[in-house]
């Protein structure tokens, strides 16, 4: 199976056989919104369209397979930004057309999930996953391979979305992830008091709204 991926600012492709993984590509547009201090999503879209053939090419050259050869074409459709999402979509519907190959979409919050089931450890149900990425943090119960239930989520902003915004704030550059480890491992964990949020609530739910405030007045 080919699998293409682009809903935020990274463009991907895979081959899939069962749950191994033959190939996969990925091209990362981090340099390219570096100078916006987040991702611009018009700016997302246009490197998808240049990229795009690209990547399929190379992880179908990197699984030593064809188009001919896979028998579906699956794609992200949902969540995302909208026009990069449509990039995905558009270059995935229109191979599965012109190959007769079955298109699969997907969820990408599934997709996360899913990732476990795949070798060379894959897990098995029943186990509690963490999605923690730029635009969702959300445990999911998963009970089986087709879905899950949501056990907590964050009220406000996604994790990923707070080190970005924390890194803008200490004018660390983007992504915010990586530059604010890369400051932390030298620094003093207890020089500023943080707080700890929901840690009272009766509830698996998240908060990173305050801990952004804290760093303005810290």
């Amino acid at each position: 199976m080919l699998a293409i991926e682009t809903s935020c600012d990274d463009t991907c492709a895979a081959v899939l056989e069962g749950g191994r993984v033959r190939s996969n590509v990925v091209s990362s547009q981090a340099r390219l919104h570096a100078r916006y201090g987040g991702i611009v999503p018009e700016v997302a879209s246009r490197r998808h369209l240049e990229l795009i053939n690209p990547v399929i090419d190379a992880a179908l050259a990197d699984a030593g397979t064809d188009l001919d050869a896979v028998d579906a074409v699956a794609v992200t459709v949902k969540p995302g930004l909208i026009g990069a999402l449509l990039v995905g979509v558009s270059s995935a519907k229109s191979l599965a057309a012109a190959t007769g190959k079955p298109l699969i979409p997907v969820d990408h919050l599934q997709g996360h999930v899913a990732a476990a089931f795949l070798e060379p450890d894959p897990l098995e149900p029943p186990f509690l996953a963490l999605i923690a990425s730029g635009g969702h943090t959300l445990l999911a119960e998963v009970r089986g391979h087709g879905s899950f239930a949501i056990a907590g989520q964050t009220l406000d902003d996604a994790a990923g979305e707070a080190l970005d915004k924390a890194a803008r704030l200490l004018g660390l550059g983007f992504p915010g992830g990586p530059a604010i480890q890369r400051e932390a491992a030298a620094g003093d964990p207890e020089a500023f008091p943080m707080p700890v949020a929901m840690s009272r609530a009766d509830s698996l739910d998240f908060s990173f709204s305050g801990l952004k405030t804290a760093l303005v007045y810290a």
